[in-house]
């Protein structure tokens, strides 16, 4: 009888298990081989002898911005400020035809307005020039209507400093009770003439000088000076402007703003300008503010400040935080390359507030109304198929008690009627 098909099997059996132990001692290795490769950056295996790449996706990674080394944690709220988003107005664009798109400076973390930029620009700076030494009772004043103080408020705490704020009695108290609440000492003084030894600005320049002088008292005084101090309008030159040009790819037609120290427009323009020689910026000015002349004739001057007509010690207007009767260096840094001004009333202001809220659901105080009523009307001189920027400075929560009383409740409305009111 043949033996030779039980020997073979005997043979296969034999080799079977020597396979099988060599596999066992080999596997070990080989895995290990291949997790060494597949966490290499290539990510590739060549196959041997066929000189051809394999491409292997390891499903099994966890996505990099799940990582918790690359996750960013910023120090302080002072480091959320800038890099604020810039959005589409949608009501706006659709009844003029162009893109009006807003810089949402609402959104800076620390006071909620673009003077955040600027408070830390302010410190920073006095910093460098050795006027200010935190935790060292060094107080910080300043004259403003209030969303600089706001800014320079919450700023001062984050950095070790105390404010002290002089502003207008005349202006919302919801601006006074928040900085209050941010630990600021406040002192509102009836308003007056730039000249008046009272007026809110002269008041904080006087009680940081005495400060300083008093040898009882800990720390400086330091006065900010936001109307005249460059590092205004220097806070948009190195952080709006370069914003802007970015969330646009560099392409926009026209840039709209208000000026009250006039660092945003100045700011903004000086870094624009230069990259796009068309660019069209053009200056929103409220009733009662000189700017509109200053730009369009050279002159100080608005009829609502002459003889006889004047309501109120300052610019007549219930508008907030822009408008202006007297020339600044923040104004002046950019005066020149402003190439137009258009005049917005109160009542435009009030309804363009109506309008964004019913519309858009954008609730915002009476110096963004204003530039949305600009960028309206500058939309419509040009035509359609432009692109405009402008700012939203506040929210209207901080005008509750003022502008917003006026402006009315919107309540269950959608249907205004408001268009022909708001320059569109």
């Amino acid at each position: 009888m043949d033996n030779r098909p039980r020997l073979f099997l005997t043979a296969a059996f034999l080799c079977g298990v020597l396979l099988t132990l060599g596999f066992k001692d080999f596997y070990p290795d080989l895995e290990r081989r291949f997790r060494r490769r597949r966490r290499s950056p290539a990510d590739t295996l060549v196959s041997a002898g066929l000189g051809e790449s394999i491409d292997l996706e390891d499903h099994t990674k966890v996505g990099a911005s799940d990582k918790p080394n690359d996750v960013e944690i910023f120090e302080g709220i002072e480091a959320c400020v800038g890099n604020t988003p810039l959005f589409r107005i949608k009501s706006l664009s659709e009844v003029t035809g162009c893109e009006i798109l807003a810089k949402a400076e609402f959104l800076n973390g620390a006071g909620g307005s673009p003077k955040d930029r600027v408070a830390l620009n302010l410190i920073k700076t006095a910093e460098e020039q050795g006027l200010l030494t935190p935790h060292t009772g060094d107080t910080i004043y300043e004259g403003t209507v209030g969303s600089t103080g706001i800014s320079l408020a919450a700023v001062c705490r984050a950095k070790g400093y105390l404010a002290h704020i002089c502003m207008p009695s005349d202006q919302a108290t919801e601006k006074s009770d928040l900085l209050l609440k941010l630990g600021a000492i406040v002192d509102r003084v009836p308003p007056a003439p730039i000249i008046d030894p009272m007026h809110f600005v002269n008041r904080a320049r006087s009680l940081a000088t005495d400060h300083t002088a008093d040898p009882k008292r800990p720390g400086r005084g330091y006065f900010a000076d936001q109307f005249e101090n460059q590092a205004n309008w220097k806070a948009h030159f190195e952080g709006t402007g370069p914003e802007i040009f970015q969330q646009c790819g560099g392409k926009l037609d026209a840039f709209v703003a208000g000026a009250g120290t006039g660092g945003t427009i100045a700011g903004v323009a000086r870094f624009l300008k230069p990259k796009l020689p068309n660019l069209r910026v053009v200056l929103a000015d409220p009733q009662g503010s000189g700017l509109f002349n200053r730009i369009k004739y050279g002159v100080m001057f608005d009829t609502l400040e002459k003889e006889g007509t004047r309501r109120r010690s300052q610019v007549d207007t219930i508008v907030e935080g822009i408008g202006i009767n007297r020339i600044t260096a923040n104004f002046e840094a950019g005066r020149e390359l402003i190439d137009d001004a258009i005049k917005v009333s109160d009542e435009e202001a009030l309804a363009m507030a109506r309008w964004l809220a019913e519309k858009d659901g954008i609730f915002v105080g009476s110096s963004s109304s204003v530039n949305c009523v600009a960028t309206a009307r500058l939309a419509r001189q040009l035509g359609p198929g432009y692109r405009i920027v402008t700012v939203l400075c506040d929210s209207g929560t901080r005008h509750l008690s003022k502008f917003w009383a006026r402006a009315g409740i919107v309540g269950g409305k959608s249907d205004s009627k408001s268009q022909d009111k708001i320059g569109v």
